[in-house]
């Protein structure tokens, strides 16, 4: 049984990007294509697809020049310690170059999304 999905998911995307593959799967939730949307949006993916009725997502990351976009991918909110934070102490992922994925009421977007339309919330993950 697994007991973090989001960190499974971004555990293999690692592991895909550090071995060259171009395609990287993993089990489907609502959650997990939220954050994917997110990251699509940004440009740090090329895109995917979610199969709701083979419970399946598959990812296609994105390579520039041979090298992966997403140079760093980390958990902030883990099942153990949650990190919440207010729109206004939201803080920029390395100096702005990078973007974090939160979970507000008004559903999952990136800390820029998040700051503008003055909500706070869990902080999932940081990607640069």
């Amino acid at each position: 049984m697994m007991t973090d999905p989001i960190a499974d998911m971004l555990a293999r995307i690692k592991n895909a990007q550090s071995v060259g593959r171009e395609q990287v799967r993993f089990p489907y939730s609502k959650v997990k294509c939220a954050i994917l949307d997110v990251l699509l949006a940004e440009g740090y993916i090329e895109g995917y697809s979610a199969d709701a009725a083979r419970r399946e997502i598959a990812m296609v990351i994105k390579y520039y020049t041979g090298l992966p976009v997403i140079e760093s991918l980390s958990r902030v909110s883990r099942c153990g310690l949650r990190k919440y934070s207010p729109a206004r102490e939201l803080k920029r992922v390395r100096g702005g170059l990078g973007v974090a994925v939160v979970s507000t009421s008004r559903g999952v977007m990136s800390d820029y999304q998040a700051r503008a339309l003055g909500l706070g919330g869990e902080i999932l993950c940081e990607v640069c």
